[in-house]
C-alpha cells in the first residue's frame, strides 16, 4: 500500500498521476485538511505535522510514502527520512532541472508558497541544477487556499494571476514552473495568461514515475483508493469530481473518513 500524504486537496494532482501509472497499487489519500495551508507555516511546525502524520501511515500498512507537497518536502522529508530509513519515501520539488533543461531564453520562473519560496531547499535546487539559466522565485500567497476552496473560476484571480505572470514573462521566462502541487489545479487560469510565451511545467508525472521504479511488490494490489482527512473527509471526496478526478471514485470501497493524526 502506498500513502500519498498532502496538507489539502493539492496532493490529489500526485495521486492522480500515481493511480495512473500503477493501477494495481492500493492508495491512501491523507489531507491533513485540519491545518491546511502548510505554505504560510514555519517549518518545525511542519515537520512535526509530517512525522505525526508518516507514523500514522506506516503503522496503517503503507509501504510507501509520497510526500505531494513541495511545501512538506522542503521543510521535513530528511527529518523523516531519518526517522524511517525502511521505508521508501518520493517528495515533490519544483521542476527547476526540466524547466533549466526545456528553456531557450536562459530564464525561468518558479510559482511557489511563501514558505517554499523562502526555503533552503528551494535555493539549493536552483543552485545544483539552474547552471546560468537565470531563476525568478514569485511567492503566491493564497493560491493553495483558492484551489481548497474550489473558487477556481473567480474572475478577480484570473487578474491576480495576470499580475504575477505578466512581469516574469516580461523578462524573459519561456518556463513557468508549478511549485506548489495545488497550482496544478489552476492551469485552466494560468494556460490562457502564459499563451504560447512560456511552458507550465509540472513533476506529478515524474513523481509517479520514481514511485514505479521504487515500488516493487507495492504496485501489486487491488487497485483500491482510501481517502483520510484530519478535518471535512465529505470536502476531500466531493473535491474529486469538482477537480475532474471523478475516474479515480471507481477505486473507492468506502467514503472518506475522519482520521485523527
Amino acid at each position: 500500500m502506498i500513502g500519498v500524504f498532502d496538507s489539502g486537496l493539492g496532493g490529489l494532482s500526485v495521486l492522480a498521476a500515481i493511480a495512473e501509472t500503477l493501477p494495481h497499487a492500493d492508495l491512501v489519500y491523507f489531507a491533513d485538511s485540519a491545518h491546511v495551508p502548510y505554505g504560510d507555516k514555519e517549518d518545525v511546525y511542519i515537520r512535526r505535522r509530517m512525522l505525526r502524520i508518516g507514523a500514522y501511515l506506516v503503522d496503517g500498512g503503507c509501504q510507501m510514502i509520497v510526500v505531494a507537497c513541495n511545501t512538506a518536502t522542503a521543510a521535513a522529508v530528511a527529518a523523516f527520512r531519518e526517522a524511517y530509513p525502511a521505508v521508501p519515501v518520493v517528495g515533490v520539488e519544483p521542476g527547476v532541472k526540466p524547466a533549466a533543461l526545456a528553456s531557450r531564453s536562459g530564464r525561468i520562473a518558479v510559482l511557489a508558497t511563501v514558505s517554499t519560496a523562502r526555503s533552503q531547499r528551494l535555493a539549493q535546487l536552483i543552485e545544483q541544477h539552474a547552471g546560468s539559466v537565470q531563476v525568478d522565485v514569485e511567492a503566491c500567497p493564497g493560491w493553495a487556499t483558492r484551489v481548497e476552496s474550489l473558487h477556481l473560476d473567480d474572475p478577480a484571480f484570473v487578474e491576480e494571476a495576470r499580475r504575477h505572470l505578466e512581469p516574469l514573462l516580461a523578462k524573459g521566462a519561456d518556463q513557468i514552473v508549478l511549485g506548489c502541487t495545488h497550482y496544478a489545479f489552476l492551469r485552466p487560469v494560468l494556460a490562457p495568461i502564459v499563451g504560447q510565451r512560456a511552458a507550465l511545467v509540472d513533476v506529478s508525472d515524474a513523481v509517479a514515475r520514481q514511485c514505479a521504479r521504487l515500488a516493487g511488490p507495492v504496485a501489486q494490489g487491488g487497485g483500491q483508493l482510501r481517502l483520510l482527512a484530519t478535518a471535512h473527509p465529505e470536502r476531500l471526496q466531493a473535491a474529486l469530481p469538482a477537480l475532474g478526478l471523478n475516474h479515480l471514485s471507481h477505486r473507492l470501497r468506502k467514503p472518506a473518513q475522519l482520521a485523527h493524526a
